[in-house]
Parts: C-alpha cells; structure tokens; sequence
C-alpha cells in the first residue's frame, strides 16, 4: 500500500464512519480517507442507537447532523478523531470524547461570506417588504402601500449577537447601507469591535436600541432560548430579527406570541427551533411560525454555497485523514484539553 500525502498508509485499514450527510454521495470523503489508507462506511443516522454497532470498532467518526454524545462515544472502543462538518459542535459531546482521549474537530472559516451574505439578504427582504409587495402584485394589486410602513435604512441600529468572524462579515455589509452597528459578545474585547466600527454593548442595551437584531449565536446551555418572552418585550415595537446561528437560541413559540401581537414586525429564521434536519421525521405543522405570512424560514442553508460545501467535506474529511496518519489537524477543538488531562 502505497503512502499518502498525510504520511505513510496504514495497514490496518481503519474505519472512518460518516454519521450522516445530504450531498447525495461521499466520493469526496472517500476519495481523501482511503488515500490515507482508510476504509468509509457511510451511515443516515437520525439517532445514536443508529451509531453504537458501527462506533464499536471505527478509528474515526464524521457527523453532520447526526449526535454523538456520550452514549455513541461510550460504544467506541478504538476512536482517535471525531470531526465535524462545520464550524459548532454543539452536536458533538466535547466532554466525553475529551475524557476517552478522543480528539474532536471541526471546520473553521469555511462559510463565513455565504452566512454574511444570507443575513443581510433575510434583513433587507424583510426591511424592504418584498414578501409583501410580491404577494400584492400576484394578485393584481399594483400598489406602493402594499408594503407599507417602509423605513429608511440608513441612520438606524442593528445590534448583531456574537460578533465573531461571522458577526464582523455582517456589520461591514450592514454598514454599506448606513446603519451604525451595536454588538454583544461577552467574549470579544471592546477594542476588537471598535476596529470594526461597532460598539459592545449588554444584552439589555442591545434589545433596547437595536432596530434590526441579527442573531449570530452559537448553541450552548448558555444561549437556549437567548431571545424568548422577555426579551422579546424588551425590544422596540416594529423590530425585525434575523437569526443564522442556532434554531434554539431563538424561543419560537414566545417569537409566536410577539408577530402576532404586533410587536415585531416580522423576522427571518435560517433554522427553526426543532432544527428539522436533526429529526427522523418533520412538519411544518409542528411549529406555528409557519402559519405567519411576516416570517421567512429557509432550511438550514445559509452556510451553503458550492464553493462552501467542498470546502466543508475536503476539511473534515482531511482533519480525520491528518489524525490518523500521524499529522496535527488544523482545526482541533480539545487539543488543549486533552494535552492538560494527560500531563
């Protein structure tokens, strides 16, 4: 067996087990894993008992949807990398794999624009009313008020939530159009927004000045239901939000109650909160939002872009091949952990 470009083959053909995944195949995964000497089993799990069989003997585990945690991760007996495709590993059980001396990846900066760019389209669709006015005219009604209240842009507040890479990309296209941009993120030094002409501010601030909430947040016990019933009371009436981040950061029965009351204007969800591509099954009937003419649901698309979905599959499919040939990974998530448990 010949060696790869991630050092000398194997001769144990180790097991690389792909959780799940929607690209319709994995020739890409593969084509990078058995270079390094690997053998791919590829899985659609919608549970970890759909896991525990296949974690028993693999090497390495790569998951999209599909959770690993601690029951998944428990079965696994010779495990040295689970990689996720993409940037949070809300859906990996960090922890765990850190306590079994299992390394976890992810990729980092992948998707960056094509997220930027998805807020800012879901902001301004809303902003200017293009539901509305595309509705009218299909029915004939060729009418300016149709959309009516239309604000201007310029000159009003967007509080962005999580001022990462991500949050920064949105600020400078939000910026474009005028609006002076306000940011919390507990873990960004002031100085670091400032470079990027916004202002950190607190949560309560945030609610309370922002007429446009764009949600960045990654999912955490900390960050469940960030906005539900009093935040959402604490907003300015006619607010609009946009949340690309996680589905559960935004309570949806309390974002219900605050469209249909008339406090918010309107809002532009990129995941609801059951995230259906997690579900073995799913209905839009299962969540009310649904049913609200002022929302815009997209499926979870605002990472993907062609270019952004190669790069997810040949990053984590490159992180598993790096690890088990004996190379760094570029994107560890415990490296330090587990270095600080085995010292």
């Amino acid at each position: 067996m010949s060696d790869s470009a991630f050092g000398p083959a194997r001769v144990d053909r180790p097991k690389v087990v792909i959780t799940d995944y929607d690209f319709g195949d994995v020739d890409v995964e593969r084509g990078i894993l058995e270079a390094a000497g690997a053998e791919v089993i590829a899985l659609q799990s919608k549970s970890e008992d759909d896991l525990l069989e296949a974690a028993a003997d693999c090497a390495a585990m790569i998951n999209q949807y599909a959770r690993v945690g601690a029951k998944t991760i428990g079965a696994m007996q010779k495990c040295e990398v689970i990689a996720r495709y993409g940037v949070g590993v809300d859906i990996v059980d960090v922890e765990t794999a850190t306590q079994k001396g299992i390394l976890v990846t992810n990729v980092l900066d992948y998707c960056t624009e094509e997220v930027a760019d998805h807020a800012i389209a879901l902001w301004m669709t809303l902003a200017r009313k293009l539901p509305d006015y595309d509705r009218a005219t299909h029915k004939g009604i060729w009418k300016w008020q149709s959309g009516q209240p239309v604000n201007r842009l310029r000159g009003r507040t967007m509080g962005v939530v999580s001022f990462g890479k991500i949050g920064q990309a949105i600020a400078a296209r939000a910026q474009a159009f005028g609006v002076n941009v306000i940011a919390f993120d507990p873990f960004l030094p002031a100085d670091v927004a400032a470079q990027h002409n916004a202002a950190l501010v607190s949560k309560a601030d945030l609610l309370a000045r922002s007429d446009y909430i764009l949600m960045q947040a990654p999912m955490t016990p900390e960050t469940k239901h960030f906005l539900s019933d009093a935040e959402f009371a604490a907003m300015k009436p006619g607010a609009i939000l946009v949340n690309t981040g996680r589905g559960p950061t935004v309570d949806n029965k309390a974002l219900y109650r605050a469209l249909t009351d008339g406090h918010l204007a309107s809002a532009g969800l990129d995941d609801p909160e059951e995230e259906p591509a997690k579900r073995a099954s799913w209905s839009p009937d299962d969540n009310p939002i649904f049913t609200l003419p002022n929302v815009l649901v997209t499926p979870h698309a605002a990472y993907y872009s062609e270019e952004s979905i190669m790069a997810a599959r040949v990053g984590a499919a490159t992180q598993v091949a790096k690890v088990l040939t004996g190379v760094a990974p570029d994107y560890p998530v415990n490296a330090k952990a587990l270095t600080e448990m085995t010292a």
